[in-house]
């Protein structure tokens, strides 16, 4: 009988290019599929939770596979921590019902953003945050991008060329905070177009730069933007290194059968 894996995964994404298999590029999925195939000796293709662009990383990625062999579920995060590189951590394996799909069976996901944002750059954490030294008013972007929740065409923030043709996501939560030299913005939708959070944090930023007077103005000019549907009239994204995928939500609980 073929079993049903679910895998959830940590990943610095510095080094790949995105998550989605492409020939002859290390990414994310081939990584773990080589791996998987050196495992069990078979030939393993996962499905992933969210296709990750090049540079993006993640705290929560989920994904499945479906596999004949009698591993036991929690040998499969043992052994594949051993053959992956030391950027990509299998944080749980465990078994789950057949039905159970990593990317349709999901219900949201949600992003962070980290930026740095003080008068000099970081040693340590610079794969992993955007530095902006310019200061950044959280209060003013918090309340910029209470207009982003519902449901509603977000056109103005989908990356140039995506084949999407469906534009409307379901925003259920949007909000920036400040703990020390960091400001991190966190968004949590049904849905994401392509490169839509970058996105999104470059025209907060965009929008407060340009309004130079107050929040109301440059909330207005947001207002504008998404309203406006045209992705050219938006900010320039923010690059990739400040992205996470930090959690992958269901419709319910799984029961997960131990070994």
């Amino acid at each position: 009988m073929m079993r049903n894996i679910k895998l959830v995964l940590e990943y610095d994404g510095t080094n790949y290019h995105g998550w989605q298999t492409q020939p002859n590029l290390p990414t994310i999925q081939g990584a773990v599929e080589d791996a998987l195939s050196q495992l069990t000796q078979t030939s393993i293709q996962i499905v992933g939770a969210g296709r990750t662009d090049s540079g993006v990383h993640a705290e929560g990625q989920v994904v499945n596979f479906h596999t004949d062999s009698q591993i036991p579920q929690r040998a499969f995060q043992k052994g594949l921590n051993t053959l992956l590189p030391r950027d990509i951590v299998v944080c749980s394996a465990t078994e789950v019902p057949a039905d159970f799909h990593a990317r349709f069976s999901a219900t949201s996901r949600r992003y962070r953003y980290t930026i740095l944002n003080r008068a000099y750059p970081a040693a340590l954490l610079r794969q992993t945050s955007y530095f902006l030294p310019a200061v950044i008013d959280v209060s003013q972007t918090h309340a910029i991008c209470q207009s982003l929740i519902g449901k509603q065409d977000f056109s103005a923030f989908q990356k140039t060329g995506s084949d999407r043709l469906n534009p409307v996501c379901e925003i259920y939560e949007a909000g920036w905070w400040r703990a020390g030299d960091y400001v991190y913005f966190e968004i949590e939708a049904d849905s994401f177009l392509r490169g839509m959070v970058r996105a999104i944090v470059g025209t907060v930023l965009k929008c407060l730069n340009r309004a130079k007077k107050t929040g109301e103005a440059a909330g207005a000019q947001f207002r504008h933007i998404l309203e406006a549907k045209n992705r050219a009239v938006a900010g320039a994204s923010v690059p990739a290194h400040g992205l996470s995928l930090i959690r992958v939500r269901y419709k319910s609980e799984i029961t997960e059968r131990f070994l």
